[in-house]
């Protein structure tokens, strides 16, 4: 998936649904839009992932299992009791963030 179709991925999905279910499934508490907490920033996110084909589903791995060592010591814990929907929309939302 290039950058065009991330983007235009992005402007498919529900940006304010994404953002509660985020802040429902407490994903502020490591994270934030731009700059590092526990977790990194969501832009960094994108930007990591910017042009990668397998980025929607590489993410949605990395919610639902958790991941351990992408982005220092610090590791993710899974979130296995979202839906692949809701899933795949967080994942849309992480890819859509801007610096």
């Amino acid at each position: 998936m290039g950058l065009a179709a991330t983007a235009a991925q992005a402007g498919d999905i529900d940006l304010a649904a994404a953002a509660e279910l985020a802040k429902n499934s407490d994903c502020f508490s490591c994270h934030a839009a731009n700059e590092k907490i526990v977790g990194p920033a969501f832009a960094s996110v994108a930007e990591k992932y910017a042009g990668d084909k397998d980025a929607i589903d590489t993410l949605v791995q990395s919610i639902q299992l958790g991941s351990k060592g992408k982005w220092g010591r610090a590791a993710m814990p899974g979130h296995s009791s979202l839906s692949t929907q809701d899933l795949k929309l967080l994942a849309g939302w992480v890819l859509a963030t801007k610096p």
